[in-house]
């Protein structure tokens, strides 16, 4: 993730707070477990239709919701709640803002991974939450049938990947 883009997640951020597109809120631990149970039941069910050869389709969608309700605990977790509206994209750039440090030091903790190396690591989580939100848009709105079952295994490894590792920035 280049500079440029961190800062042009930076500058959303302030303008998505200042337009209460995003909002610091006191934290309810029913809604966090909602989201938290939200994200489980997302990848599960991303699981289970791709085992049962389903729809390739919605393995995109939910393997994209699982990323995006872990994203929505994480920030939650920090006093963070989108509102409703562009929440996908609120939620893209404020996880940018928020997290992508935070992953970082919980990777070189965890991993005794070197900084450079780790700032990539994290770079691709992030990367990898961006392409998903994108193709579950292009995928769930504007592609036919012919949804490839190998980007829909991939949507659900990524989102696998990415609960697991939320899941332990988010117990530390």
């Amino acid at each position: 993730m280049d500079e440029k883009r961190i800062k042009q997640a930076e500058n959303n951020f302030i303008n998505y707070l200042r337009e209460g597109k995003i909002k610091k809120v006191n934290f309810n631990e029913l809604i966090y477990n909602t989201y938290l149970r939200n994200a489980k039941e997302s990848l599960n069910s991303a699981n289970q239709l791709f085992q049962n050869k389903t729809s390739s389709l919605w393995v995109v969608v939910t393997s994209y919701y699982s990323m995006f309700y872990m994203a929505c605990a994480y920030l939650y977790k920090l006093g963070y709640k989108p509102g409703h509206e562009i929440v996908h994209q609120v939620v893209n750039e404020s996880l940018i803002v928020q997290g992508r440090h935070k992953i970082k030091n919980h990777l070189l903790e965890n991993y005794s991974e070197e900084k450079q190396k780790a700032l990539i690591v994290v770079d691709n989580y992030l990367n990898n939450y961006e392409r998903e939100k994108a193709k579950r848009a292009n995928f769930q709105y504007q592609t036919t049938e012919e949804v490839k079952e190998n980007k829909a295994k991939t949507s659900l490894n990524r989102a696998k990947e990415f609960f697991e590792l939320m899941r332990e920035v988010l117990l530390k």
